[in-house]
């Protein structure tokens, strides 16, 4: 008669975490960061259509790295829970800290009640009217949450992107400014001699000067013009490395990319 097998709880939870940090290391890197009219996103992604970022609701923004499918279904449940908060109360109770919690609920309960952790790591972001209402939280796999000052540096080398950042980002950055670190620190961070053209990024921003929708995408042809160094590169370079997308929200503003190679 064989002995049944047994692993410890303490084993069992270990060896999720290790598999969900090498799924997200393995994928690009993505920084969001205040700057003195919001909050900045920047991904190094090839993708035209599989964004890793999302506008939620009036305020709020996602930001992701990990894998695809996983972390699409977070934003098209982020964005129908907070459309079903608005309508049934008032667009004001939306807000980042709300979602960061639903997430983290989420996030906790999958990672240990199933075998398969997500490999996913997160960032809400919420603008506020000036700078000290503005709200970052990180997310990670296993639904810890962290309330973050600054900036935030996720996925790839995600540690040492942060040390290079750190020793330029400052408070009250300018746009341009904010872009130039963001985008030289996942230079420095990527193989050497890396260089990011503006057809390898997808940059967005949360502006606290419009009008109650404060998320909007920057094209190509402005991206250029803030980062008049980055080359521009072929677009029939781009690729995506899955396949469609599941069928998101209409009122999403893009779906995600899978960061796993």
């Amino acid at each position: 008669m064989s002995m049944p097998f047994y692993v410890s709880p303490e084993q069992v939870i270990k060896d999720k975490a290790d598999f969900a940090r090498k799924g997200i290391a393995r994928g690009r890197s993505v920084v969001v960061m205040e700057y003195d009219g919001g909050i900045l996103f920047v991904a190094e992604n090839p993708s035209r259509a599989l964004h890793k970022i999302s506008e939620i609701y009036d305020r709020i923004g996602f930001a992701a790295v990990g894998k695809y499918n996983e972390f699409e279904s977070l934003r098209v449940a982020g964005i129908r829970l907070a459309d079903m908060r608005g309508f049934s109360y008032d667009r004001s109770d939306v807000s980042g800290r709300s979602l960061a919690n639903a997430y983290a609920t989420t996030l906790g309960t999958i990672f240990t009640e199933t075998q398969k952790p997500y490999e996913v790591e997160i960032v809400v972001a919420e603008v506020g009217d000036d700078r000290t209402d503005d709200q970052l939280y990180r997310l990670r796999f296993d639904g810890s949450v962290a309330d973050e000052r600054g900036f935030v540096a996720m996925g790839g080398s995600s540690d040492e992107l942060t040390t290079v950042i750190q020793d330029t980002w400052r408070v009250g950055l300018t746009l341009p400014e904010a872009l130039q670190v963001a985008v030289a620190g996942l230079e420095a961070t990527g193989p050497e001699g890396h260089r990011l053209s503006t057809d390898q990024l997808e940059v967005a921003v949360l502006d606290r000067a419009r009008p109650r929708r404060k998320f909007r995408r920057i094209p190509a042809g402005e991206l250029a013009q803030l980062l008049p160094d980055a080359a521009s590169g072929d677009a029939d370079d781009r690729s995506a490395d899955v396949g469609t997308p599941p069928e998101g929200d209409e009122t999403s503003s893009g779906s995600a990319d899978d960061d796993v190679e």
